[in-house]
């Protein structure tokens, strides 16, 4: 029997002046233990993930226009905290869960740019009898340990493996993202009450607050805030980052991993993001969640991605 831990009642105060080593997670086909990266420049560090979102981006817009499918919005919202988690945290025997499964586009898209799928499969997409299905399917890929897509089941999952690998003394970390709408879901409560009792510091809890669900806005259809007063009361240790921004979410990161270094509760990130983001005539918008693209459309989108990589990249030419 797991032995009841109790929780505490405010999260430590907020940590600052160190420094954290940057984790990667490539591909490992002969087993070997992943060996962190390392660049110690922040603005090469940004550089590098900027490089990887725009890639991300360019190839799920396709998938998208390819399939003619939407809940385009809602990749947009979680593709730099995607990135930042599989090529900025992650190790190779971590564990990563995508509760938002609606956002299923933007994980095969990350995927395919560590090379863990093939372009074929990408192309598969949408298509009948593919691997690649609209949510993320289960036992067909490796790098996917949960069916997703009915929303509130994967914090639930992944709390269960956290404490499954405490009890193996497997030393792994587990992280997932969750949409905020499915914070309506009572299931992802009772995973936060179970993840704060049993106080399980190698499991990251990020959540996606773009502020728009599939019916309307957040605060509309049932009030979340304060959100992070809530979580606090929970037992967690809470981080509010801007998840556009790659110095705000590793300085993100680098909180999260202090704190879980150096104190026995659970941390939850709050991603403040945009539905929809950098696409101008998606911005922020419910129609973003459901709604595919035309050719001009994407076109347009395809544009302002661009324009705005160009724009990132010039404003840091030293980033090499």
């Amino acid at each position: 029997m797991v032995p009841r831990l109790a929780v505490r009642a405010e999260a430590p105060q907020k940590l600052a002046g160190y420094a954290v080593t940057l984790r990667g997670s490539l591909p490992n086909p002969d087993g070997l233990k992943a060996q962190p990266m390392r660049l110690d420049n922040t603005t090469a560090e940004c550089a590098m993930l900027e490089e990887r979102v725009f890639s991300v981006k360019k190839r799920f817009l396709g998938m998208y226009k390819k399939a003619h499918a939407g809940h385009i919005g809602s990749s947009l919202s979680c593709a730099e905290i995607l990135v930042l988690l599989k090529f900025a945290w992650m190790n190779y025997d971590d564990t990563f869960i995508l509760s938002k499964g609606h956002a299923a586009a933007a994980l095969y898209s990350l995927l395919a740019e560590a090379n863990l799928l093939s372009p074929s499969q990408i192309d598969s997409y949408y298509e009948e009898g593919t691997r690649l299905s609209a949510l993320p399917p289960f036992n067909v890929i490796k790098e996917i340990p949960f069916a997703t897509g009915s929303l509130g089941h994967g914090l639930p999952v992944c709390a269960g493996m956290a404490l499954g690998a405490i009890l193996k003394r497997h030393e792994r970390r587990f992280f997932c993202v969750t949409s905020d709408g499915e914070l309506d879901e009572g299931s992802t409560w009772e995973a936060a009450l179970f993840i704060a009792h049993h106080r399980l510091t190698n499991l990251v809890w990020l959540i996606d607050r773009n502020n728009i669900q599939g019916i309307g806005r957040t605060e509309e259809v049932m009030a979340l805030e304060p959100l992070d007063a809530k979580l606090r009361a929970f037992g967690f240790y809470v981080v509010t980052a801007n998840g556009h921004d790659w110095t705000s979410l590793l300085a993100a990161r680098d909180e999260c991993t202090h704190a879980l270094g150096n104190a026995d509760t659970p941390v939850a990130i709050i991603a403040n993001t945009i539905k929809g983001n950098g696409i101008s005539y998606m911005h922020d918008t419910v129609d973003s969640h459901y709604l595919p693209m035309d050719d001009a459309q994407y076109e347009l989108a395809l544009n302002e991605l661009t324009r705005a990589h160009e724009a990132t990249v010039k404003a840091h030419p030293n980033a090499d």
